[in-house]
């Protein structure tokens, strides 16, 4: 429940006679405003003023004395730790993290900075992998949302300009990055952080694949692990937006393979040694399971579908087809689960994403026989019937819960 909602509906109960007026004040008390929109005018003026001083010391930098260089670069770091610092102490909560995110900012640009005139940057992510750890200390230091994102794209930055640039992978930066900040979402369970460390993790995992030039499938290996540490949290919102993108990441896989997997040609870049894969994959969804059933989500390893392996099928038709049982198997669970959990946010998820595979069938399986002009029509017809059908049977099991509620 949010305050948004309270603030919706909670006048219609009292008209109804369900809550008095002085109840529906105690409800709001418990629910403060959102705050989130103005905390963040800080961090984004930090970053503003961040990029304007850049700006400007970078169009004069090569003209000034190397000494002055070096007292613009501390004094600027001192001062916004100490102004950051200053405000926290005061209360300005917003402020303050703004300001020690703008010298956090500030760090990063002094190492590059340092690194250029000494030559460094170009053969080294020494420094840079300085500023993921110095991010990554002021996360735990002031226990900050905000700063936490920040260390995750500083640890993306880094560890994309070393495969980028310098032609390697640092797996300690990949190793930091995980149990570092995974300890600390994990002792700080929240959904927000969740998807960003997430994303970050998948991004990392994708350079690694990248870089070892191995088949693009072994990414799902790390993607899955990633998913089976929310299965794993108790946090149940925490845990699920950590596994959103890599439930996002492998129905679009599925989803490019139901529509390109006719051609065939690009499906040997996505087999990798049968049994390897099969084990190492084996293994990941033995701990899901075990975390399923200690939670007691069981019903939650049909998300597990998305991972079959149909990508060893013979190219061409045979390809698409079973990549579109596999979307709609996944799709028609996740429907049938939402509706047992009375979901309605998974319910328009479901339907969302079940009308997206029928589409796509529809389009494989129809458009080379049929006249165009009859194909949209029939294809029209059919969405919007599976959409009125679909919202029709959320709305009844929506309603059924609701008449039930009152009677245990």
């Amino acid at each position: 429940m949010s305050r948004k909602f309270l603030e919706t509906e909670s006048p219609k109960w009292v008209e109804q006679g369900i809550i008095n007026a002085e109840q529906q004040q105690k409800l709001l008390g418990l629910y403060p405003p959102d705050e989130k929109a103005i905390g963040l005018l800080p961090l984004l003026g930090s970053l503003l003023v961040g990029l304007s001083v850049l700006s400007l010391v970078a169009a004069n930098w090569q003209g000034l004395p190397e000494t002055l260089r070096l007292g613009i670069l501390l004094s600027s770091l001192a001062g916004s730790y100490a102004a950051g610092e200053h405000f926290l102490r005061r209360g300005n909560h917003s402020l303050g993290i703004g300001l020690v995110g703008l010298g956090l900012i500030l760090f990063g640009a002094a190492i590059i900075l340092v690194s250029q005139m000494y030559q460094l940057i170009g053969y080294d992510v020494t420094g840079l992998v300085a500023w993921a750890v110095a991010a990554t200390a002021l996360t735990y230091l002031y226990q900050s949302r905000a700063l936490f994102i920040m260390t995750v794209v500083i640890s993306c930055i880094v560890q994309g300009y070393n495969t980028g640039q310098l032609g390697a992978f640092s797996y300690a930066t990949a190793a930091f990055t995980a149990f570092t900040l995974g300890y600390y979402w994990w002792r700080h369970p929240d959904a927000l952080l969740g998807t960003v460390l997430s994303v970050g993790l998948l991004w990392q995992a994708g350079l690694l694949v990248s870089f070892l030039h191995i088949k693009i499938t072994w990414f799902f290996v790390g993607a899955m692990l990633i998913y089976t540490l929310g299965d794993w949290q108790t946090d149940r919102p925490a845990g699920r937006a950590m596994q959103g993108p890599p439930i996002a990441a492998a129905f679009l896989f599925m989803l490019g393979l139901a529509i390109f997997g006719e051609a065939g040609s690009y499906t040997d870049m996505l087999r990798p040694p049968l049994l390897a894969y099969l084990a190492a994959l084996g293994g990941v969804f033995a701990l899901s399971l075990v975390a399923k059933r200690k939670r007691g989500r069981l019903g939650g390893a049909t998300d597990w579908l998305l991972l079959l392996p149909g990508f060893y099928l013979p190219g061409g038709l045979p390809l698409a087809i079973a990549a579109l049982v596999v979307l709609y198997a996944y799709t028609g669970t996740l429907l049938w689960r939402a509706h047992q959990e009375q979901n309605p946010d998974r319910v328009t998820l479901g339907t969302v994403l079940f009308i997206l595979t029928t589409a796509v069938a529809y389009f494989k399986l129809t458009w080379g026989f049929m006249d165009k002009s009859l194909f949209f029509l029939l294809g029209g017809v059919l969405l919007l019937g599976l959409s009125w059908y679909l919202q029709r049977r959320a709305a009844q099991t929506l309603a059924s819960e609701a008449t039930d509620k009152p009677r245990s």
